[in-house]
């Protein structure tokens, strides 16, 4: 039996309104905007690690029963470092002020950049490669580990065989006890460097929320490397004029 028109017009609204139920909801908008507010939040720490101190170093000998420190910040060396400097000439160890200048000039800009694309890559990256928006905040933290090894080690293993005082090359210890000569040395990190590891761990969880929102997303299936709806907007808005991501 064929349908009359009246039917046909009301098939047709049925499946209209079918259509508008499958909307973004109101949950998963908010969850898109959870996962740029960690991204955001990340960046914040990151910012804000680089007026914070990042490391320091205390060292004991029986001369110093109160120890010497130094404390290491992403934009320079602050603490006993003219004393400590005196006793590095005696064993033909380099000024710890030279010690990465180009880093600490340009410690601004780095975290700028990391910023710039954990935010780019929260926002553009596809379904298929999301979890990206991680990579720069780890490299950050990684890179500051990375960097005082070398130093520490390029200081003490470029000793001066000609100083008064000889020892055998060493690298100073980033974390816990450890020992120079007659110093006994302890290393930790600060608050600077915790602010980074926050920033990663916000990083994580942001990521792995947004392969959630991604993996319900209506056009899921279509969706390639990079998000054309800047992920922000859920691509059911999107879908019914131009295809959405």
């Amino acid at each position: 039996m064929s349908s009359t028109p009246h039917q046909s017009e009301m098939h047709r609204a049925r499946r209209h309104l079918e259509v508008a139920k499958t909307g973004p909801s109101i949950a998963s908008i908010v969850r898109r905007w959870v996962v740029v507010a960690g991204a955001l939040a990340a960046v914040g720490c990151f910012i804000a690690s680089l007026s914070q101190p990042w490391w320091e170093l205390k060292l004991y000998a029986p001369q110093y029963p109160h120890g010497l420190h130094i404390v290491i910040s992403l934009t320079g060396v602050s603490g006993d470092v003219g004393e400590i400097n005196e006793l590095n000439h005696y064993i033909g160890m380099g000024h710890l002020d030279d010690a990465a200048r180009v880093e600490r000039r340009m410690a601004g800009f780095g975290i700028a950049a990391v910023s710039l694309m954990v935010v780019a890559f929260t926002l553009i990256m596809g379904r298929k490669l999301g979890w990206l928006m991680i990579i720069p905040g780890a490299l950050f933290p990684l890179g500051f580990l990375a960097d005082s090894f070398y130093w520490m080690s390029k200081y003490g293993h470029g000793l001066d065989p000609h100083a008064p005082l000889h020892i055998p090359p060493f690298t100073p210890q980033l974390f816990g006890n450890g020992a120079i000569g007659q110093f006994m040395t302890f290393a930790s990190p600060e608050l600077g460097f915790w602010l980074a590891v926050a920033g990663v761990v916000l990083l994580a969880v942001a990521a792995l929320l947004r392969t959630k929102v991604c993996a319900t997303c209506q056009l899921a299936g279509t969706c390639g490397t990079v998000c054309k709806n800047a992920f922000i907007t859920p691509a059911a808005m999107r879908a019914s004029g131009n295809g959405g991501h």
